[in-house]
C-alpha cells in the first residue's frame, strides 16, 4: 500500500480537460485524452474525454478487484469493455477514433513495484538512494521523416506496427505497452506524469497544454 497519494490535473485552455487521475491504495494511473484535429472524422459520436472517463472506470474497477493480472492484461480488458460501451454507434475500425496515453503504477506482490507506459505519458521513480529512474516511451517521437508529422502519417503509424501505440479501440494496442517491475525497497515514491508535465522538464515546452500528475510522496506503509 501507498503512505500517501497526492495528484493534480488542470485543462490547458477553455476546452473541457481530456486527462484522468485515478488511484487507489496500491495503484496510480494517469490517463492523457489525445485531442482530435480540426476536422477530422473520429467515427465516433463520442468525444475524447467520454472515452477517458470510461477507459478510467475500467482501469479503477479491475485495478481495485487485485487480482494480480499483468497491468497489460488489466489494460487490454479495459479497453476491450470501454470500446463494447460504443461499438454498436460508433465506428471502432476508423484510425481516428478517441485514444489515450497510459501510465500506471502498482504495488504488487513479492515487495515490487510494477509499471506500465502506453503512448508519451511517463512514469518516474525517485530512488532511495537520490536518483530518479523515468520509463517514457519515445515511438511517437521516431516516424518517419521526423516532425513536424501530417494528419496523413500520424493516422498511418497509430496503433500499427512501426508506428506509435495508444490505447483506443484495438485492445491488442495494450501488449505494445512498456512493463516492468522494481524492488519497491529502493523506490521512495513513484509518478506518473503527461507529456504537458514532462514537456517542461524535458525543455520541450509545455504551455498551454494540459497537465495531470500523480505522485506517491512518502513510501510503503508495512
Amino acid at each position: 500500500m501507498f503512505a500517501e497519494i497526492t495528484y493534480a490535473t488542470r485543462p490547458g485552455s477553455e476546452r473541457p480537460n481530456e486527462d484522468l487521475v485515478i488511484a487507489g491504495p496500491s495503484w496510480i494511473v494517469v490517463l492523457d485524452g489525445a485531442t482530435a484535429a480540426a476536422g477530422v472524422d473520429s467515427g465516433c459520436s463520442h468525444d475524447v474525454a467520454w472515452l477517458v472517463g470510461r477507459l478510467g472506470g475500467e482501469l479503477a474497477r479491475r485495478l481495485a478487484a487485485d487480482d494480480g493480472a499483468p497491468l497489460a492484461a488489466v489494460l487490454e480488458a479495459a479497453i476491450e469493455a470501454a470500446g463494447a460501451a460504443h461499438s454498436g454507434t460508433c465506428d471502432l475500425g476508423n484510425p481516428d477514433s478517441p485514444s489515450a496515453t497510459v501510465a500506471m503504477v502498482r504495488c504488487g506482490g513479492r515487495g515490487r513495484l510494477e509499471h506500465l507506459v502506453l503512448g508519451d505519458s511517463a512514469v518516474a521513480l525517485s530512488l532511495v538512494d537520490g536518483g530518479v529512474r523515468v520509463v517514457s516511451d519515445d515511438r511517437l517521437d521516431r516516424l518517419p521523416g521526423g516532425r513536424p508529422y501530417s494528419l496523413e502519417l500520424v493516422r498511418r503509424m497509430r496503433n500499427a506496427p512501426g508506428g506509435f501505440w495508444v490505447a483506443g479501440a484495438r485492445p491488442e494496442a495494450a501488449r505494445e505497452s512498456l512493463v516492468g517491475e522494481t524492488d519497491a525497497t529502493g523506490v521512495r515514491g513513484a509518478g506518473v506524469f503527461t507529456d504537458g508535465v514532462t514537456r517542461l522538464a524535458d525543455g520541450t515546452g509545455g504551455a498551454g497544454r494540459p497537465c495531470s500528475a500523480c505522485w506517491r510522496a512518502r513510501g510503503r506503509r508495512r
